[in-house]
């Protein structure tokens, strides 16, 4: 797999949208290696996380999201299920479903259901230690605040503001991963 080329495909380099997308999914990539180097035990595919954590945003480009330079047609949630049908596209169904599945700590049908969320109606929580090792990663980086880690507390609070589970489960994964 070519991640760069994947990526250039969608981003165009020396736009505003190519920094953003890449200090963030480089950010949250070097997260995801760094907990994979503290957890041995883990034993986990690395040069999976590598791509997979490169690729987990590739969908934002699709979604209007103005404020990180995404003039798409749909709703940033939606990024997730586009950036897997992106992939899938492209050969890679298995790294499709960590774009999927990245969104908070996961949507579960109930979740999708209930919100009335504009996404297909299917369980899109991280199944695989890889999908959920990227998950975490991600919950540490923003895209509008760029190369600054979040500290715990203020993750807990943003998941919280969505549901109390997803703070029950970002608790389980910093006992498992940090």
């Amino acid at each position: 797999m070519d991640i760069q080329t994947i990526i250039d495909k969608y981003y165009k380099k020396g736009t505003k949208l190519y920094d953003i997308y890449m200090s963030h999914v480089t950010d949250v990539t070097n997260k995801s290696l760094s907990i994979v180097q503290k957890h041995p035990e883990l034993a986990v595919d690395v040069r999976f996380i590598e791509e997979a954590g490169m690729l987990h945003d590739i969908g934002i480009f699709l979604t209007k999201a103005p404020h990180i330079a995404c003039e798409g047609g749909y709703p940033y949630i939606c990024h997730g299920y586009l950036g897997r049908e992106l992939l899938t596209e492209e050969g890679y169904p298995k790294h499709g479903l960590v774009c999927e599945r990245h969104t908070g700590t996961g949507l579960s049908l109930e979740t999708i259901i209930n919100r009335k969320l504009p996404v297909p109606y299917r369980d899109m929580r991280p199944q695989s230690l890889e999908e959920k090792i990227i998950c975490f990663a991600d919950k540490f980086f923003s895209k509008s605040q760029l190369g600054k880690e979040k500290p715990l507390k203020k993750i807990r609070q943003s998941l919280a503001n969505h549901d109390s589970h997803d703070v029950e489960v970002f608790d389980e994964w910093c006992e498992l991963f940090l």
